[in-house]
C-alpha cells in the first residue's frame, strides 16, 4: 500500500499499530500535520529527529487524548493551569510544566519540563486512543521548512522516511499551537499560535509574560530565530502598501493579507476580507505554493501584532530573510537576523 492513505477507521487503526511497533506515522491535527511516535519508545522518538533533521536540543510536544493522560507526563496540574485546560482543550494550546521521570530525556531535550496538548481533530484523537499511549509529534516537515497543512506537503518533505501518512484533508487552523510555560505562578508565552494571547489573559484576569528577552535553553518548539522558512527568499515589506503599486514588481510576488489598491498576476491575496483566521489558514499553503511555482522572490505585507496577528507575524518573521523598503522609488532588500 502507498504511504499516503485516507484517514479511514481501518487506516487509523493501522497507524496506531505501527506506532505501537515503534514506527513513525504522520497525521493531521487542527493546526498542522504532525510526525508521531509513542512518547516512551526512545528509539522511535530518536528517528523523528533523524527524519526531520531536527537538532536534539529542540524539545517535542506530546499529544494526549484526555486530560487524565497528562498525569502520565506532568507531576501536577495547578489550579491556574486547569482553568486554561477546561476552556481551551481540545485545541491549539500547549502547556509546558514540570515532567515526571517516565518522560524520556530525548522528548524534552533533557529539560525538567514537557510540553503537552490535546489536539482538536478527530483523526488525531482516534489515533492516540487506538494507540493507547501519548504521542510525541512535531510538525511533519524537514526542520526549519514551512509547516505542512496537507498530506502532500508531508510526502514532499519526508517521502519514504515516514511509515504511514494519514490524509485527513487540509488542516483548519493552519498555524501551530500557542505555547505557554507555567513557572512559579506565572505564565510565559513561548510561541504565539492558534489561541490568541488576549483570550488567555481575559480568562486568567492577568497578563501573560511575553518571552522577549527570556534567556536560557530552548524550552519549546518554534523558539529559534529562523524557522517555517520557504525556499523562496521572503522579505517583510516596511512602508505604505499603496506605494508598491508604483514600483517595478517584475519576478516578485506580493503576499498580502487583504486586497491591496493595486492588482496583478504577482499579487497573492490571503483573504479577500482581511480576515486573520483565513490569513493564518492559508499562510503556510501559500508559502509552499510559491516554491512550487519557483517564484524568485516574495514580499510579505505585515499585519498588526494583536490577536491571531501575533502568531502570523511570528511565522513571517522567522520565515523571512530580512525586510524590504522603498528608497527613492526603488525596492531595497535588507538581509537582517533581527527579522528572525
Amino acid at each position: 500500500m502507498g504511504k499516503v492513505v485516507p484517514a479511514t477507521e481501518e487506516n487509523i487503526k493501522l497507524g496506531a499499530k505501527l506506532l505501537a511497533e515503534g514506527r513513525l506515522v504522520a497525521f493531521p491535527t487542527e493546526t498542522v500535520y504532525g510526525l508521531g511516535a509513542v512518547f516512551c519508545l526512545e528509539q522511535a522518538v530518536a528517528r523523528i529527529f533523524e527524519v526531520k533533521r531536527r537538532p536534539f536540543f529542540d524539545p517535542l510536544i506530546v499529544h494526549v487524548a484526555s486530560k487524565e493522560e497528562v498525569f502520565l507526563l506532568w507531576r501536577e496540574v495547578p489550579r491556574e493551569v486547569e482553568v486554561l485546560l477546561s476552556r481551551f482543550w481540545p485545541g491549539p494550546l500547549t502547556l509546558v510544566l514540570p515532567r515526571k521521570e517516565t518522560v524520556p530525556d530525548i522528548v524534552t531535550a533533557g529539560l525538567d519540563t514537557v510540553a503537552v496538548r490535546i489536539p482538536a481533530h478527530p483523526v488525531a484523537l482516534k489515533l492516540i486512543q487506538y494507540c493507547g499511549f501519548p504521542i510525541a509529534a512535531p510538525s511533519a516537515n524537514l526542520f526549519g521548512h514551512v509547516s505542512p497543512t496537507q498530506a502532500k506537503d508531508v510526502e514532499e518533505d519526508l517521502g519514504d522516511e515516514v511509515d504511514l501518512i494519514l490524509d485527513g484533508g487540509v488542516t483548519s487552523v493552519g498555524v501551530e499551537s500557542t505555547i505557554l510555560l507555567f513557572r512559579e505562578g506565572d505564565f510565559y508565552l513561548l510561541r504565539p499560535g492558534g489561541v490568541a494571547v488576549e483570550l488567555i489573559e481575559e480568562l486568567l484576569g492577568r497578563k501573560v509574560i511575553l518571552r522577549r528577552g527570556f534567556s536560557g535553553p530552548t524550552l519549546a518548539p518554534g523558539m529559534l530565530k529562523t524557522h517555517y522558512a520557504p525556499r523562496v527568499p521572503l522579505y517583510i515589506f516596511e512602508g505604505a502598501v499603496e506605494e508598491l503599486g508604483r514600483v517595478n514588481l517584475e519576478n516578485i510576488v506580493v503576499l498580502s493579507p487583504f486586497p491591496p489598491s493595486f492588482s496583478g498576476d504577482m499579487v497573492f491575496v490571503l483573504s479577500e476580507k482581511g480576515d486573520l483566521k483565513e490569513v493564518a489558514f492559508r499562510l503556510f499553503a501559500a508559502l509552499r505554493e510559491l516554491e512550487r511555482k519557483r517564484v524568485k522572490k516574495a514580499l510579505a505585507i505585515p499585519v498588526p501584532e494583536v490577536g491571531l496577528g501575533r502568531a502570523i507575524m511570528d511565522r513571517l518573521k522567522k520565515a523571512s530573510r530580512g525586510v524590504a523598503r522603498l528608497v527613492d522609488g526603488e525596492l531595497v532588500f535588507v538581509e537582517s537576523k533581527a527579522c528572525g
